[in-house]
């Protein structure tokens, strides 16, 4: 088994009436290559005739955000043309590659009516070689995520990669495997992982065993690179964000919503954004 090199706990860092929980990067934490940035959003309950969600209009590039919607909604808009309302149990894909300007707010209804919101983003890097790829975007309801049950009382909700034969909805430009699992209490499992790929493990909710060290709802696990196996335990009823991907191994060089390789690539990409380079926004 892998042995666990350190625990973060996620920081607070609300967002407006936001409730947010920035788990990485911290003080503790940069990142863990290729795995850039987490932030968990809520669980929180909106009253009716709310603002929703505070995230306006915004440039990246150089990335991908990947987009849990544990309960609420999300509606996507971009400047590629892309638009939609995922619900609860779904995902959004996003590349922002050469770049591109999106918002992600809540629907109508949701300001209307209100009630629980709980999302988690991520944001993953992409390597040099596909950072000015042309934007996409992919967003898929509960039913479209395929899920199978690895152990009993341990389900798969998986996004991309490979999960013991269940393939994910998504096929990532750089070999990303991305999934959420739900782990009944005194549910076990073991995974194999090989030791060369850089693992994210963040619990949601509940509190499980992962490797021999408890771990508690907003922690982030960080491993070392010296075992081929994960195994899980549930403590209690959990829920598990599990990634891991071979690092890239190259310069992150980031500010503010651009990660590239350089500072130089940096300054270009605010004067691309600033010369309407990303696209047009229409309101």
């Amino acid at each position: 088994m892998r042995t666990v090199l350190k625990k973060h706990r996620a920081v607070n860092a609300p967002i407006a009436d936001l409730v947010t929980y920035r788990a990485i990067p911290t003080q503790s934490v940069e990142y863990i290559d290729p795995f850039l940035f987490l932030n968990h959003h809520g669980p929180q309950v909106y009253r009716p005739n709310n603002r929703g969600l505070p995230f306006g209009p915004h440039p990246h590039r150089g990335f991908e955000t990947v987009t849990f919607i544990l309960k609420g909604d999300i509606l996507h808009k971009d400047s590629s043309g892309h638009e939609s309302v995922i619900e609860a149990g779904g995902i959004q894909w996003m590349t922002a590659g050469s770049g591109l300007i999106h918002a992600e707010v809540s629907s109508n209804e949701f300001k209307k009516t209100g009630g629980p919101l709980e999302i988690l983003q991520l944001w993953v890097n992409l390597p040099a070689r596909f950072k000015m790829t042309e934007p996409r975007y992919i967003g898929l309801q509960q039913n479209e995520i395929p899920t199978a049950e690895l152990a009993d009382g341990v389900t798969v909700h998986a996004v991309s990669g490979n999960w013991s034969g269940t393939a994910g909805a998504v096929q990532p430009l750089a070999d990303v495997a991305l999934a959420w699992l739900d782990i009944a209490e005194g549910a076990t499992l073991t995974l194999p992982i090989a030791a060369s790929r850089s693992i994210f493990f963040y619990v949601v909710r509940g509190s499980v065993r992962v490797n021999g060290t408890d771990a508690f709802a907003r922690e982030l696990v960080e491993f070392n690179y010296d075992g081929a196996e994960l195994a899980l335990e549930g403590l209690t009823d959990s829920v598990v964000l599990l990634g891991h991907a071979e690092p890239f191994g190259e310069p992150v060089v980031s500010a503010g919503p651009f990660v590239m390789n350089t500072e130089n690539e940096i300054e270009q990409a605010y004067a691309d954004y600033q010369q309407g380079k990303f696209g047009s926004w229409n309101g």
